[in-house]
Formats: C-alpha cells, structure tokens, sequence
C-alpha cells in the first residue's frame, strides 16, 4: 500500500502524473461512492456521480482545497455539487419527456437484488426527509455523518467554524428525527457511519 500522503499524492498529480491520481483514486473511490449513494439513494446515480468527480477533479486538480494534508473533504465537496448537477438534469429531462406523448407499456423483468432494492428503497425515505432541512444542514449531514469528515475538517471545507458545524449537525439529526419519526432512529443519515465512528 502506497504510503504517501495525499499533498504530496496530489502535488505530483497536478503536475500531470496519473499514477499519482491513479493511487488517490484507489483511496477515497469507495468513501465518495458511499457519499453519493447518500445524495442520490439510487447505486447506479452513484456510480456516474462518482465516475463524474473524478473526472472533474483531474480537469480541476488545481484548483483543489486540501485539509490537514487530505484531498478527500475537497473531493466529498465536489461530488456534492456533481450530484447537485445532475439532479438538475435529471428534472430539465423529465420535464421534457412528460411533454411527450406516452408509449405503449414494457415490462422490465430484469429485477436487482433485495438488498440493494431495499437499501434503496431505505435512503430515498431519509432523503425525501433530508430535502426538507436548510442546504446548509443538508451539506454538513452529508460530510460529516454520512462521510465521517471531521467537524474540524467540515469547517475547513464549507467555510465556517467548527461551532456552527456542530451545531448544524445536532439541527439536523433533530429535524430528521422528528420528520422520520422515533421508530426510525437507525434509518441510515440520522447517526454517523461505521467508518466515521
């Protein structure tokens, strides 16, 4: 395992060095598709919003923040605003194909598996919820609680003071437990990951 710390990782690839990036992609690749998943709910949504940050992060590699020698605050940041994008697509797109005449019904038999349906089904209840909190709640939940950033490390990134991080995160978790209820306290979003803890 490459141990090298991403400022030095990323100072190479800026210079153009895909190795470089090759070696930052294999680190944080499975915490931004975790994080998109969140924004989403949907896993294939997470694979083409991952698939798109990266891509983005290579054309805008120097442009990139780093906090306390880590890309991954930086990259969770723009896969935000990639699934942000892309949500905005998706609604211009369906607008337009509810302006056309409807087809002849098809059924698709081609089923996914349960879990994945059922995880799915799981994070678009707590997302429809999520909507409902102030952007700034929303993008504070998804760094730090569904992406285990540091409040320390969350503040860097959004521009803030680690006290109103908190205090955004403790709002949110609030809000959403009223919105989805006590008897879905262990819904995913309410409390952080596993890999945060």
């Amino acid at each position: 395992m490459n141990q090298q710390t991403d400022r030095h990782l990323w100072a190479d690839a800026t210079s153009g060095d895909g190795d470089a990036f090759g070696i930052l992609f294999d680190r944080h690749v499975q915490t931004v598709y975790r994080h998109c998943f969140r924004l989403t709910s949907s896993w294939t949504g997470a694979e083409d919003a991952t698939q798109s940050t990266f891509l983005l992060a290579w054309r805008k590699r120097g442009e990139a923040r780093l906090v306390d020698d880590s890309i991954l605050p930086w990259l969770l940041s723009v896969a935000s605003n990639v699934v942000r994008d892309q949500q905005r697509s998706l609604r211009r797109w369906q607008n337009a194909v509810l302006r056309l005449p409807p087809q002849p019904d098809s059924t698709d038999f081609a089923g996914e598996v349960a879990g994945r349906v059922d995880s799915e089904r799981r994070m678009r209840e707590v997302l429809r919820a999520v909507r409902r909190l102030p952007r700034a709640e929303r993008d504070t939940l998804a760094l730090c609680i569904w992406s285990g950033v540091s409040y320390a490390d969350a503040a860097v990134v959004l521009g803030v003071n680690e006290a109103a991080v908190r205090a955004r995160v403790s709002r949110a978790r609030r809000r959403l437990t009223r919105l989805l209820g006590p008897e879905n306290d262990s819904a995913p979003g309410i409390h952080p990951s596993k890999e945060a803890r």
